[in-house]
């Protein structure tokens, strides 16, 4: 019966590591793809309708170059003008709600992110969440093994709040690796 509990604590433990590690890249991929859509925006219809004309009435107004249809195409470029005031306004009115939107969305994932690094702190106390060899981490096997027991079988056992320093700091750079295409 010993033996079982000793396999199933091993198992846990080998799992616990890359478990942790995977949600947190999950995490961070979600706040930097939220950051993404804050800065860039999502483009509309009504905005890529407004685009369009004006790019059609610019096109047809540097079409018009004749001396006889110059009235012409300066009345096309104001109605231009116009509709770039227009798109504009549309653009400040929903960018403050998206930005809101947006901002309301990071915060709840923020609040998440937090009390899932709590859960994780709570369930993994005193436990170690990897074992990693004495010769591997020479000089920080103290500090990673901080709460987790220390050196066990010439192997530092290490806890659970370096593994999230690590893991998020990791999880930072490999989003900064992948960056996140336009949506269309």
């Amino acid at each position: 019966m010993g033996e079982v509990v000793e396999t199933l604590e091993g198992h846990r433990r080998s799992v616990a590591a890359p478990l942790v590690f995977i949600v947190v890249v999950v995490l961070q991929f979600v706040s930097r793809g939220l950051q993404q859509l804050k800065k860039r925006g999502v483009k509309t219809a009504t905005a890529n309708r407004l685009r369009g004309e004006i790019k059609d009435l610019l096109k047809e107004a540097s079409s018009l170059s004749q001396p006889s249809t110059f009235a012409q195409a300066a009345k096309l470029r104001r109605m231009a003008a116009v509709k770039e005031k227009e798109l504009a306004n549309y653009q400040e009115l929903h960018g403050k709600e998206r930005k809101l939107s947006y901002e309301l969305y990071l915060k709840v994932l923020f609040i998440s992110k937090v009390l899932t690094y709590l859960v994780l702190i709570w369930w993994f106390w005193r436990v170690p969440v990897a074992s990693i060899s004495q010769q591997l981490v020479q000089p920080f096997g103290k500090v990673l093994s901080w709460r987790a027991g220390g050196i066990l079988n010439e192997n530092v056992m290490v806890g659970i709040i370096p593994w999230l320093i690590l893991s998020t700091r990791v999880s930072k750079f490999v989003c900064r690796l992948f960056k996140f295409k336009e949506l269309k």
